[in-house]
C-alpha cells in the first residue's frame, strides 16, 4: 500500500536472483521514493521496469566519491532516497558504508528494510554447524595474502562464509585445502535461481567437479569450523600423511595445528616419525 514516506535514507534489499523475492515493503518504497541511487543504473532499471516503476537513478558504486555522497546527502534532507545494490542487501560486500554512517552523523533518518542476503541463503542450504557463522567477504586475490586471510581465521568457532567469483574459485579451494586441512566446504551458486545448487565435500573433491564443470556467477564459500571431536578420535596421522605428501614436516604440523588447535611441536614430532 503506497503511502507518504518521510526524508531520509532507505535502505532496500532487492532480489538476488529470483524476482519474486522483493518483499511487498521494499516495492512499497521503491514507490514512494523519489531518487534511487544504485550500483549499475542497468541493473537496478530492468527490476524496476520488471516492477512497473519509473525513478530518478543515481549511480552509487565503489568509485563514488566525496562529492557523489554528498549530493545524496543534500537530497535526502528533503526527500526519500532509496539505497539498492545490484542484488541482495545493501552494504554487505556492497559500497554505502559511508553514506549510511555519514548520514546518521548528520541526524538524517535511516531505514533499513530486510530482505534477500546470499550469505544466509546459503548458510541455510549448506548444512554446515549455524550456531555460530563470521561472514568475511571476498578472499584477497593474490595467493600469500589469500592464505593469510585464513590462517587469521583458522580457529575461530564458528563457519566461515566467503563471497567468491566463479574464475577464482580454484584457488580458494586449493589455499582452504592447504591453510585449512580436513574442513568440510560447501558451494553455493545460482541460489534462487532455476539451477540452484549446494555442494559440500573436500575442497580438493569439490575442486575436481568444478574442475569438470565450469561454474558461472557469483559464488558463496562456507567452510566448516574446526573440529570439537576429542582428539582421540582425530586420525591425526592421515591428516599429517596428507599434508606431508606435499609439504615438510614443520609446514604439515603447522597446518594440522591450525585445523584441529592439537600442539604444533607434538605434531611435529608426530610428523617426523611419519616421514
Amino acid at each position: 500500500m503506497e503511502h507518504s514516506l518521510s526524508p531520509g535514507l532507505y535502505i532496500v534489499a532487492t532480489p538476488i536472483g529470483n524476482l519474486g523475492d522483493i518483499t511487498l515493503r521494499a516495492v512499497d518504497v521503491l514507490r514512494g521514493v523519489g531518487v534511487v541511487a544504485c550500483e549499475d543504473t542497468r541493473v537496478t532499471g530492468k527490476l524496476l521496469h520488471h516492477l512497473g516503476l519509473k525513478k530518478r537513478l543515481i549511480r552509487y558504486d565503489d568509485h563514488a566519491g566525496e562529492g557523489d555522497r554528498e549530493r545524496l546527502l543534500a537530497l535526502m534532507e528533503s526527500e526519500p532516497v532509496a539505497l539498492v545494490s545490484d542484488a541482495g542487501t545493501p552494504l554487505i560486500s556492497d559500497p554505502g558504508y559511508r553514506l549510511v554512517r555519514t548520514a546518521r552523523e548528520r541526524g538524517i533518518a535511516v531505514t533499513s528494510l530486510p530482505g534477500p542476503n546470499a550469505a544466509v541463503v546459503a548458510m541455510t542450504l549448506s548444512g554446515l554447524p549455524n550456531d555460530r557463522f563470521l561472514f568475511a567477504g571476498f578472499l584477497p586475490n593474490k595467493a600469500k595474502a589469500r592464505e593469510e586471510a585464513l590462517a587469521e581465521l583458522a580457529q575461530v568457532p564458528a563457519t566461515l562464509i566467503f563471497y567468491e567469483t566463479a574464475p577464482r574459485l580454484a584457488a580458494a579451494l586449493a589455499a582452504i585445502d592447504q591453510v585449512l586441512p580436513g574442513r568440510e566446504v560447501a558451494v553455493g551458486r545460482e541460489l534462487t535461481k532455476k539451477f540452484e545448487e549446494c555442494r559440500s565435500g573436500t575442497p580438493s573433491q569439490l575442486a575436481d567437479h568444478y574442475a569438470a564443470h565450469p561454474p558461472k556467477g557469483e559464488i558463496v564459500l562456507l567452510v566448516a569450523p574446526p573440529s570439537d571431536e576429542p582428539a582421540g578420535d582425530i586420525d591425526v596421522d592421515a591428516l599429517l600423511r596428507a599434508e606431508l605428501a606435499q609439504a615438510k614436516p614443520s609446514q604439515a604440523a603447522a597446518r594440522v595445528a591450525k585445523a584441529t588447535g592439537l600442539d604444533r611441536k607434538d605434531l611435529y614430532a608426530r610428523a617426523m616419525e611419519l616421514k
